[in-house]
């Protein structure tokens, strides 16, 4: 599986944001978050289905994990997560899972400022979590919530970073998890980019959690997008690997 991994890593990247607005821009692959929203009276779609090894006797899956985005305006999206989700665990000769919805999630994309010289285009993203819309084995008892300023440079008309910086509760402790996520590539060619991506997470008096992934896209027309891409974890804590394959599309909803 790392061997696979390693063959993604190393594809020529490219900055997902590159290709101009024209064309449909995204969330996923990546675990950076976009800095641009979607444009005024546009409904997208952002579906995936991802398997992920947490170690030697877990698996999750997500089938799927789906990013509905509306823009109200040039600078707010609203947003819903919807995940459906399974964890399967291996105990020596039994084996158990659990399946069903994780929380719901409502929030909104907020575009601050454009990039002006060493200044980033800068946005905030912000979701609150609804347990009650949840399967009673996937419902937490706090109301779950996150955050987290998304920023890009464009260094070049092919190169461009990404970095993400935010805070999330899962509505099982009152203990913040701090998220970071940072990533860059180049454009090789006009509908298809790939990334590489370092990521993760700190707990206060916890083992901290670091990633490396890379995907690649292609966009069909200025509203399709299809996507694969492969990670796994640098830290003891962190996930052994996932995979993850993805389609996107988006809608004018007035004329």
């Amino acid at each position: 599986m790392k061997k696979i991994i390693f063959i993604l890593l190393a594809i020529p990247c490219v900055g997902k944001h590159a290709m101009g607005q024209e064309k449909i821009d995204t969330d996923r692959p990546d675990q950076t978050e976009s800095a641009f929203t979607v444009p005024k009276h546009w409904l997208q779609f952002e579906a995936g289905f991802s398997k992920q090894q947490n170690n030697g006797r877990e698996k999750e899956y997500q089938l799927p994990g789906v990013l509905t985005k509306y823009g109200i305006s040039n600078k707010i999206e609203l947003r819903l997560i919807t995940t459906f989700q399974s964890t399967v665990f291996n105990e020596g000769s039994t084996k158990s899972s659990l399946n069903g919805f994780a929380p719901v999630e409502v929030g909104a994309k907020i575009g601050l400022w454009e990039e002006k010289k060493l200044l980033p285009k800068t946005s905030l993203i912000f979701h609150v979590g609804i347990p009650w819309l949840a399967a009673k084995k996937f419902r937490p008892d706090n109301t779950p919530v996150n955050f987290r300023f998304t920023m890009q440079h464009t260094i070049s008309d092919k190169v461009s970073l990404g970095y993400n910086a935010g805070a999330e509760w899962d509505g099982e402790s009152n203990t913040a998890i701090w998220v970071y996520t940072f990533t860059t590539g180049y454009s090789f060619a006009e509908k298809w980019y790939s990334y590489v991506e370092a990521f993760g997470s700190v707990i206060k008096k916890d083992v901290p959690q670091h990633n490396i992934d890379g995907g690649i896209a292609y966009t069909i027309g200025n509203d399709i997008k299809v996507d694969l891409s492969s990670g796994f974890g640098i830290s003891k804590a962190a996930p052994d690997w996932y995979v993850a394959a993805g389609f996107s599309m988006r809608i004018k909803m007035q004329r």
